[in-house]
């Protein structure tokens, strides 16, 4: 039994007491009970590792405090204060504003929170706060707005405490000083844990212990110690993903043998000549990495990456041509049926001419067809078949599956990805996302693919012009669409929500937000319903993703064939939808989107000879930080440039798409910021698993179990199997 599959901390015989105290249930822990406890399990903290991975994400620095009297106006400060009076206040409707005025030995300080009303019932006159943000000046008195506080408890005087008090992140039932308090009785209990990092690593790498490490990301004597655990632990979190996704691929390959593909056959020669152009020196190489991969003697997985229409199709196509040159099967998953469609129809043409049989097999497919392309798949007669999740199907068997092409990768679980493998052993894997990624990105989630890049479009088009403009100067994106009407060219108009009723809790996470929170914003229904009015005369469609399969096929086909002048739609046409004759597009709400999201929905315009126009609509003023984020889409077409400027901003779940989904995510590392930990981590997993592919070895058992600890649930899956 390989040590990830089946390893429990009973197997290692008490070799790793720290490990089993880490296991421990954090209800085992002082002042862990009642309410407290179902607040930890809310946050995610079930065990005592997770606990010591809850690490503070601020610091209140204690060294600097000044008293309100010399706390200079326009400058950050942090002030321990006491409360004085807490009123309330509406000035406007459905805005609340809490005003509390705190004092110290030297001053009055007024302090006012918005949207919180809550506050009034956690605070009392002779509270102490601790206070962190911009002092301002107004009525004759110093003011803070919406700053950081903290109540401080009895036991917390700023006197007998570290010079930096970290915050923790907290919930109902468990506040920051709670916090504090339970962590540091954990760390006095269980603290001195043995590293599970190979001493080599750690010393190569002069990385700070892990028992110093977990007491100076929780309670810092410095800010230097404080980053430098940080980096630690980040380093950890790093290394542990690399090799749960190298030791799951070694645990999900044991014992299979890999098909060797044919990669010059007439099918091949026939398919190369049926394109109507050639393959840029880009999609040669990255055809050729695909081609040398498939007819290897180890199992492909190959990550091909390549912004907006690079031309990452023509490159599946050629990989699909060698499989029935080698008289076996592939199966080719988009994550919409409007995608698996396109596939159908660009790629289809090209398979009859090479003489590959194929088929579609989506939600909307008839029971006809499904049973056709079930019998013809399970005899062997169908070759390729384009699909959505509909080819995870049980009563869907090939007699050969040996390649696997999955569309936006990212977009389905672990679980969904693994089905399909399941129903070819051995078969090659062929990831293609046209998701701008940076490189940390790629290293860490996909450090167990190898890649390919398309940087260049092979026809570059017209190109795109994108304009931010504010709601008041819609008129010119409404003037646009018209002028594109006239000329016989069509629309796109993207909302953030389906309809009304929607809250908009499951869009990105965007920093900055400029939209309050009484603001409604756009949805497609209501959208496409006042264009009717807004755009008289044009042919308005409405494409959103709880429309039935069949219903937005048929939505899709009437705007490829000109049919519908303005399409309004959600972000279902983000990946793939191709229909060169659109060259107007007006994103309304753009801040509520990433900026990989808007690339890759402007991408739909100036795909063919027009050069396109890409209007982002957004309330936020020019000069605020949501207006300054979406500019940068005016100023470059790079895709990888707005990935890593997009990392910096947002979480790398979001990034990607799954943050919602329940995907791995990071904690503590920043992939942004720790670039040089991601290389010597990526490095060191390879180097590990190389040697070691199972983590079974006695060297190798303490890292074993805290990957397992860590991403256990990403093997869950292969324990079920």
């Amino acid at each position: 039994m390989p040590a990830l599959s089946g390893l429990s901390v009973a197997e290692v015989g008490g070799r790793l007491d720290r490990t089993c105290r880490e296991d421990t249930d954090v209800e085992q822990l002082r002042y862990v009970f009642g309410q407290r406890r179902d607040a930890l399990v809310r946050m995610g903290v079930h065990t005592v590792r997770d606990l010591f991975l809850h690490v503070p994400y601020r610091y209140l620095d204690f060294s600097h405090v000044t008293d309100i009297a010399h706390a200079d106006v326009g400058s950050d400060a942090t002030i321990i204060a006491t409360v004085d009076e807490v009123t309330t206040k509406y000035p406007r409707p459905r805005l609340h504003v809490t005003e509390i005025s705190v004092l110290d030995q030297t001053g009055v300080l007024q302090v006012s929170l918005f949207q919180r009303p809550w506050i009034v019932e956690q605070l009392k006159p002779g509270d102490v706060l601790a206070l962190s943000g911009k002092i301002s000046f107004a009525f004759g008195f110093k003011q803070m707005r919406s700053p950081f506080m903290e109540k401080l408890d009895g036991s917390e005087d700023p006197s007998t405490f570290a010079r930096i008090l970290p915050v923790h992140p907290a919930g109902e039932g468990a506040s920051p000083a709670w916090m504090r308090r339970i962590v540091a009785a954990a760390l006095a209990d269980g603290g001195d844990v043995a590293d599970f990092l190979p001493a080599r690593i750690v010393g190569t790498h002069k990385l700070m212990t892990l028992g110093r490490a977990l007491r100076e990301v929780h309670f810092p004597r410095s800010f230097k110690t404080k980053e430098a655990a940080r980096r630690r632990l980040a380093f950890d979190e790093l290394i542990c993903l690399q090799l749960a996704l190298r030791t799951r691929q070694s645990i999900e390959q044991r014992g299979i043998t890999p098909t060797t593909h044919v990669i010059s056959g007439p099918r091949m020669r026939a398919l190369l000549a049926a394109l109507p152009f050639s393959l840029s020196p880009e999609q040669r190489q990255a055809a050729n990495e695909v081609l040398a991969d498939m007819a290897s003697r180890r199992v492909m997985n190959r990550l091909l990456l390549g912004d907006v229409g690079c031309g990452k199709t023509a490159v599946a196509a050629v990989a699909l041509a060698a499989v029935c040159d080698t008289r076996s099967q592939a199966a080719m998953m988009a994550p919409t049926s409007v995608l698996a469609h396109q596939y159908a129809e660009r790629l289809g043409p090209l398979l009859d001419a090479a003489q590959v049989s194929w088929a579609l097999l989506t939600g909307s497919t008839s029971q006809t067809e499904r049973v056709r392309a079930r019998e013809g798949v399970a005899k062997g007669e169908i070759c390729v078949i384009f699909g959505t999740t509909a080819l995870l199907s049980g009563s869907l068997e090939f007699r050969h599956l040996s390649l696997i092409v999955i569309d936006e990768q990212h977009r389905f679980g672990v679980d969904q990805r693994a089905s399909l493998r399941r129903k070819g052993a051995g078969a090659d894997l062929l990831a293609m996302t046209a998701t701008p990624i940076p490189r940390t990105l790629a290293l860490s989630f996909y450090g167990d693919l190898d890649c390919s890049r398309i940087t260049r479009r092979p026809k570059p088009g017209a190109g795109i012009e994108t304009s931010c403009i504010s709601p008041e100067n819609l008129d010119l994106a409404w003037g646009a669409i018209r002028e594109a009407s006239e000329m016989g060219r069509q629309a796109y108009v993207i909302c953030p929500l389906v309809d009304d009723a929607d809250d908009g809790s499951d869009l990105d996470d965007v920093p900055d937000q400029s939209l309050s929170a009484a603001k409604q914003l756009h949805s497609a229904t209501s959208t496409a319903r006042e264009l009717s009015h807004t755009l008289r005369g044009l042919s308005i469609g409405l494409l959103h993703g709880r429309l039935s399969s069949a219903d937005k096929d048929a939505v899709m086909d009437d705007f490829r064939q000109g049919k519908l002048d303005v399409l309004v739609s959600t972000t279902v046409v983000e990946v793939g939808v191709d229909v060169p004759n659109a060259t107007v597009m007006l994103v309304l709400d753009a801040d509520r989107f990433g900026l990989a999201t808007l690339h890759q929905l402007r991408g739909r315009v100036g795909r063919g000879d027009v050069k396109g126009t890409a209007f982002l609509c957004c309330a936020a003023k020019k000069g605020t930080p949501a207006r300054r984020r979406l500019s940068a889409l005016e100023e470059t077409s790079d895709g990888l440039a707005l990935a890593e400027r997009d990392l910096s901003l947002r979480h790398e779940g979001e990034l990607l798409g799954y943050r919602q989904s329940g995907g791995i995510t990071l904690k503590i590392a920043d992939l942004a910021a720790d670039g040089d930990l991601v290389r010597l981590a990526h490095a060191d997993a390879r180097e590990i698993s190389a040697q070691d592919p199972r983590l079974s070895e006695d060297d190798h058992i303490p890292l074993a179990l805290e990957v397992k600890g860590r991403f256990g649930g990403y093997f869950d899956e292969l324990e079920r199997a």
